[in-house]
């Protein structure tokens, strides 16, 4: 179980509408959601873990401290929400240096794990594994193995595989969900796929995975997606409908998840099912050339 701990003006689908130099001029309500999130997890007895944004880290401080106290893993979900892809190695070493201190100072304890914004380590980007194992991260869930117009890396192994890097180091890739169909992937259980999808679709791909492929699954949400309260920003038709759709249902379908799995933090998860697999990143990059030029 895992949580993108950002509010709902830091999405990639209003970012060409709101400047990130504006972010201190919008309402916060991410302490408030995530709050209502910690609760129902109390109320069930689960723990995830919350990756959270450097931004909201630095802002709110006390939400961080608040999800650690309660027992949940802290990861880094980077300090600006800026797409992987679309940054140099040196400005997304920089962001992510800046996001793990802000974020360890607030949860008084070390980062483990991470997860880009809008699962954008890709063909172009798998750089950035080299450059998370070498800031002292042992695992990330950035690589999403659908395909979609702003992320997804559908031929990447469907679930944890361990990342051969140059020397002797690795790093474990844990991948949202996906359920195979037909030859292709489907995206499991989360965010706009939770909200959007009906929840008997969650409900089925996640008793598949668990019964066919005997592999742990995952499910993620962000705060803002049982906010149904929320400001409403102006921006194009495709970008409101990824964002607002069903938000009042969101709540009241993690709760019948909750209700039907059991879940743990991803760093527990993997503790208790280490990768099976292991993939060399230079096979990788040397498979796909023409993304990474």
């Amino acid at each position: 179980m895992t949580v993108d701990v950002e509010d709902y003006f830091h999405v990639e689908a209003f970012a060409k509408v709101v400047r990130r130099d504006r972010w201190d001029e919008y309402p916060l309500r991410v302490e408030a959601s995530t709050l209502r999130i910690l609760d129902l997890f109390d109320k069930h007895q689960v723990k995830a873990t919350f990756f959270v944004l450097g931004w909201v880290a630095r802002k709110l401080p006390r939400i961080v401290c608040e999800i650690a106290r309660r027992g949940h893993e802290v990861g880094c979900h980077s300090f600006w929400h800026r797409l992987v892809h679309g940054l140099t190695p040196e400005e997304f070493r920089s962001d992510l240096r800046e996001a793990t201190k802000t974020i360890e100072d607030a949860a008084q304890r070390g980062l483990r794990g991470f997860r880009a914004p809008s699962y954008s380590v890709t063909k172009r980007s798998l750089w950035a594994l080299e450059i998370l194992a070498e800031e002292g991260y042992t695992y990330d869930s950035s690589i999403f193995p659908i395909r979609h117009d702003i992320y997804g890396f559908p031929e990447f192994p469907r679930f944890p595989v361990r990342v051969e890097l140059a020397g002797s180091g690795s790093i474990t890739e844990f991948p949202p969900s996906t359920v195979r169909v037909l030859g292709r992937n489907l995206p499991g259980p989360g965010g706009g796929y939770l909200r959007i999808f009906p929840l008997r679709y969650a409900l089925w791909a996640l008793g598949r995975i668990q019964s066919c492929d005997s592999k742990p699954g995952t499910v993620y949400l962000h705060p803002w997606e049982v906010d149904p309260a929320q400001p409403r920003i102006q921006a194009p038709l495709k970008s409101r409908l990824r964002h607002y759709t069903n938000l009042r249902r969101t709540e009241s379908r993690l709760d019948s998840i909750l209700e039907s799995f059991p879940f743990a933090p991803m760093a527990r998860v993997l503790e208790q099912h280490p990768p099976e697999a292991s993939c060399s990143l230079s096979d990788l990059k040397a498979r796909y050339p023409t993304e990474l030029a």
